[in-house]
């Protein structure tokens, strides 16, 4: 819902207590929330439980800003309805109203934005249940995903692509976080594709929140900024949290974009094992050959990863170890103990003595050919699947002590 538009004062207004020149922003047709305003005889800044501004009655721009920053005098109710959280007014009363008013008039106003947003939640649902359709590939042809999409108004004749942008909270959150995560997302998204679309939905086993956003066309260049968008959105309006954003190559006809979609998830699980917080499809190098098997046979996968990296991040996460992780830089260094310990800025009879328990705990010997190939498969399954790297409990991010239980695949 877009900000509501600037009025004069008139009618709404209270001539005993304020200036004739006040101003409000309000929601039109919204006697509910005008009537809240004078009945607290307050500042009054609504937001919605993504923390959008809803509606505003305030005497200036800068009381407005002075109460969205908070501080002192400034009271924030949260407004809920059935214990659901629907937003949050930010006030600063003139006057003291009695608890009982201020009670009643949060339960009115929760109302209210109920109401005003239904419209905007119902495209959400249609949005989410399309976009659950398609990846799932339950609209048998092209025909059928063009016309679904038509009713949405978003036009896929020339194909599209698809996003995943993953968030892990590390701190506390409240209610809304989720709400925030999509906003987020949508809004970077949009900067570049204003016709991209987008809905959360959990379609991995991974704890954080997931956004998939389908952005139609089948400009490549397009479709890289609006995931760039996304992350710098996120980041910028979401800290204490980190990111995994996967871009799928253009798919030309609609009828493809269920594979785009499990090209995206796959880009944004090994993005969350690298350095860089967007990675595209065509940059997984050889994890693209795995594709087929997360697609058709994910059951497979995880045996493999059950076979060969599972025992090890079992035993770092009981024992807060890094058997794991030096797998993985001894591999990256090419089988190398010296440069391994260098990289782990450990010892190296301390690489010595990892690598023989990960003989022992899996069964496959890194001096070997054979035993270095599959666990670095193993590895693969692993970030293919969305499993995070163990790290024991002490490591892990939010964590200051306690046992962690390990992820399941």
């Amino acid at each position: 819902m877009s900000t509501p538009a600037e009025g004069t004062a008139g009618p709404d207004a209270s001539p005993r207590s304020m200036p004739s020149r006040r101003r409000w922003r309000r929601a039109p047709g919204c006697p509910t929330w005008c009537a809240a305003a004078r009945a607290l005889d307050a500042t009054l800044v609504l937001s919605d439980r993504a923390g959008a501004v809803v509606a505003v009655a305030a005497r200036s721009p800068a009381d407005e800003r002075a109460v969205v920053a908070g501080g002192e005098g400034i009271e924030e109710l949260e407004l809920r309805l059935a214990d659901d959280l629907v937003g949050r007014l930010h006030m600063r009363a003139r006057s003291e109203a009695p608890v009982g008013v201020v009670r009643l008039v949060a339960t009115l106003v929760a109302g209210e934005v109920e109401r005003l947003r239904a419209p905007a939640r119902a495209s959400q649902e249609a949005a989410a249940e399309f976009l659950r359709s398609l990846l799932d590939r339950e609209l048998p042809d092209r025909d059928a995903v063009l016309a679904r999409a038509g009713e949405l108004g978003v036009a896929l004749e020339e194909g599209g692509s698809v996003v995943v942008a993953r968030a892990h909270a590390h701190a506390p959150t409240d209610d809304g976080w989720r709400a925030r995560v999509l906003a987020a997302a949508e809004r970077g998204a949009r900067g570049a594709a204003p016709d991209a679309l987008a809905a959360a939905l959990q379609i991995s086993a991974s704890a954080g929140v997931e956004i998939v956003l389908l952005l139609p066309g089948a400009d490549d260049a397009r479709a890289a900024r609006a995931a760039e968008g996304v992350l710098r959105e996120l980041q910028a309006g979401l800290p204490g949290h980190t990111f995994a954003v996967g871009r799928s190559r253009v798919a030309e006809d609609a009828a493809e974009l269920a594979r785009a979609g499990a090209e995206a998830l796959l880009a944004a699980n090994v993005a969350e094992g690298a350095t860089s917080g967007v990675l595209a499809f065509e940059e997984t190098g050889a994890y693209r050959l795995l594709l087929p098997a997360m697609s058709e046979d994910p059951a497979e996968l995880k045996r493999f990863y059950a076979d060969t990296i599972a025992p090890l991040a079992a035993y770092d996460t009981q024992y807060e170890t890094d058997l794991v992780r030096t797998v993985e830089a001894y591999l990256d260094n090419d089988a190398n103990v010296a440069a391994t310990a260098q990289t782990l800025y450990t010892h190296r009879h301390t690489i010595r003595y990892r690598l023989e328990r990960v003989r022992e705990l899996s069964g496959l010997d890194m001096g070997s050919t054979d035993g270095r190939e599959r666990l670095s498969l193993g590895l693969k399954a692993m970030r293919v699947l969305g499993v995070h790297r163990p790290g024991g409990p002490a490591t892990e991010a939010g964590v200051s002590a306690g046992r962690v239980p390990p992820r399941p695949p």
